[in-house]
């Protein structure tokens, strides 16, 4: 009863689902293109990719950017007002580190040929499918039964990446015998699964806003 009583006064522009959506959209998008990069021997070619995710990360910074910005016109917004800004920035931040994954890859000249690195990457774009269908949600919020099935699987997927991350760490130590080499490969696998702590960050607020509304 009290959020039917609520839509009466939410504004009948739907900019922050739009916003939303376009940021899910290209949080996905990077993910498959570290898939690609990952997959992808030649450095050149992988740079060619890691230059277009470059492109699409910078383009969520100004979505993410005009997402606050509506925040500080809108006096009603669709719900609370800390859940959009929290929202906002975990959705940035997993298209940050999806980046920055990939960047570090040409950067250090790491090969990407590392069945730990493939599977993280993987669980990432799983995870970025997911909260993409999540976020999609929101905007009518008519199919619970989705999204929830949607949080529990990001929830899985940061359980795998954790386990992933703590064999290729271990097989790394073990393995090479380079120590320059595991502190570049340290700090990509980090990344990544900091990506799948990201998108679980997002399930969390999601979360938050259906037990609040729906």
């Amino acid at each position: 009863m009290a959020f039917s009583f609520m839509k009466l006064f939410m504004p009948k522009n739907t900019v922050f689902y739009e916003l939303f959506e376009q940021v899910a959209d290209n949080v996905g998008i990077m993910s498959k293109h570290l898939i690609t990069v990952m997959n992808e021997p030649d450095f050149d070619k992988r740079q060619q990719i890691i230059t277009q995710m470059e492109d699409i990360e910078h383009a969520s910074d100004m979505l993410t950017h005009s997402i606050f910005t509506e925040l500080g016109r809108n006096f009603i917004t669709p719900f609370d007002r800390e859940d959009i800004h929290y929202l906002a920035s975990a959705l940035d931040d997993i298209a940050d580190y999806i980046y920055a994954t990939a960047k570090k890859i040409n950067f250090y000249r790491i090969n990407p040929n590392d069945t730990g690195m493939q599977k993280l990457a993987e669980i990432i774009h799983q995870s970025a499918t997911e909260v993409r269908k999540a976020v999609g949600e929101l905007r009518n919020m008519k199919n619970m039964r989705l999204i929830t099935e949607s949080l529990v699987k990001i929830n899985s997927l940061e359980n795998q990446a954790d386990d992933m991350y703590d064999m290729s760490i271990e097989r790394l130590f073990a393995m090479e015998p380079d120590a320059k080499e595991v502190i570049k490969k340290r700090e990509i696998y980090q990344a990544m699964e900091t990506a799948t702590d990201k998108c679980e960050d997002a399930a969390n607020v999601i979360e938050s806003i259906i037990v609040k509304y729906a």
